[in-house]
């Protein structure tokens, strides 16, 4: 089992909301999940507050309560490795999780050698990596064929979304080694 986890901020980058999905690679499907919204953070406002209620969520508490449950959550499920879209920010932001393995969705999805949607036409550095249009709303719209979608910014259904991301890409676990942003508590390029 892995997690897809969200996170969204305060205008002064306070963690207010977190989103979790727990999944396998055999089918991708969505096995569990939870939302905390996180207070007095919640009242702090921040570009997406007016999404934290989309969803309803599991705990609303202090981040120290929403915390201890996340961690029994994982350990429950027997997750080791968590992966986020553009997962740096995420990491940064939970330090209480940076025990686990954690692995950037962004780096198999933005790059012409693991995204098999990518137009031949898009501008790409020499590496692979699109130059620009790989944030989840237009990898999503790529990968689903879906001009219409829109990213919500709410982290629970934001981590669905990645999730569902990586049903599309339908990499197998080893495929993202190169994606593991964390080894023995040390950030890697």
């Amino acid at each position: 089992m892995f997690a897809v986890i969200d996170t969204e901020t305060t205008w002064s980058d306070e963690v207010m909301s977190i989103g979790i999905t727990v999944s396998d690679f055999d089918d991708f499907a969505l096995a569990d999940k939870r939302y905390y919204i996180l207070t007095p953070y919640k009242d702090h406002g921040g570009m997406y507050a007016n999404t934290l209620y989309v969803r309803e969520p599991d705990m609303e508490c202090p981040r120290a309560a929403a915390m201890t449950d996340l961690r029994d959550f994982l350990e429950r499920n027997n997750v080791t490795d968590i992966f986020a879209y553009n997962a740096l920010f995420d990491y940064r932001h939970l330090p209480e999780l940076q025990y686990l393995d954690w692995y950037d969705i962004m780096k198999l999805a933005a790059y012409r050698q693991y995204n098999p949607k990518i137009p031949r036409t898009a501008d790409c550095y020499g590496t692979g990596r699109l130059k620009s249009g790989y944030g989840v709303e237009s990898i999503y719209r790529m990968l689903s064929g879906n001009a219409r979608y829109s990213e919500l910014h709410n982290a629970l259904t934001d981590a669905v979304d990645e999730l569902e991301i990586m049903r599309m890409l339908n990499h197998g676990f080893n495929a993202y080694s190169r994606a593991k942003i964390m080894t023995n508590n040390s950030i890697t390029t």
